[in-house]
């Protein structure tokens, strides 16, 4: 179809077809998206850094000759954000005693391995503080019984989780606290009494535990420290008692 143009033009102009303008919530959306993909997970894949955040700690057991070193070494994922969090990544065990070189490369080259592989590593502290050793177990400073060798590694993870924050100790109550503090003292009046009256009692070696040496082993904390008193068994320690 044509159409004759009889005036004279004097000015034209271009219409353009309206285009509908982009939802103002998608940027939003995206930069939300982004936000939480940058928040790094511990995984196999995360190498490792040049610097670590490293703990010693020192293990001396009768089993042992020398002294055990455990050294811990950390990786803070997400530094510097609200997402930041510090976790194991490496884990040795040096000594001069070479008896047991052979399972201990092998037991730390595992827990670095498992240490590495993210998730929940908490289970390993309750599976290494299991290990009994069939020659028998030992008590450490502080009247605290060890099962094995690999039980007190196993302490000392349990400790330096606890350190970063990756598991907390069981609450204690102030009166709980409290009562424990008063059936102590109470004990030790009674046992100063005792030794007053009868002066050829054995004491307690110095230095050995802060429980009295009659003390007997706690079935729920491990340590030496489960006294008579007023006809039941109460711990000194973590104020267990069979009576409730």
């Amino acid at each position: 179809m044509s159409i004759k143009i009889k005036s004279k033009i004097k000015g034209y102009q271009v219409v353009k077809a309206d285009k509908a303008e982009p939802a103002p919530v998608e940027a939003p959306k995206a930069k939300a998206k982004a936000a939480v993909a940058e928040v790094i997970q511990m995984h196999e894949s995360v190498e490792r850094p040049e610097d670590l955040f490293g703990s010693t700690y020192k293990i001396k057991s009768p089993l042992f000759e020398h002294a055990l070193y455990v050294t811990i070494n950390d990786i803070v994922l997400n530094r510097g954000s609200e997402h930041e969090q510090r976790r194991p990544f490496e884990i040795f065990i040096n000594s001069k005693n070479m008896d047991h070189f052979q399972w201990i490369v092998a037991l730390t080259r595992i827990m670095s391995a498992v240490f590495r592989k993210g998730g929940d590593i908490t289970f390993l502290v309750e599976e290494m503080k299991a290990v009994f050793d069939p020659r028998g177990g030992y008590f450490k400073a502080g009247g605290v019984w060890m099962p094995s060798i690999v039980a007190e590694i196993g302490c000392v993870v349990e400790k330096h989780l606890k350190k970063i924050g990756m598991l907390a100790d069981p609450d204690i109550s102030d009166s709980q606290r409290a009562l424990m503090e008063e059936k102590r003292a109470a004990y030790e009046n009674v046992q100063k009494t005792a030794e007053e009256n009868d002066p050829e009692l054995p004491e307690a070696e110095d230095g050995a535990s802060s429980f009295p040496a009659s003390a007997s082993l706690c079935g729920k904390c491990n340590t030496k420290a489960l006294v008579l008193m007023d006809n039941c068994q109460t711990c000194l320690n973590c104020g267990y008692s069979k009576c409730g």
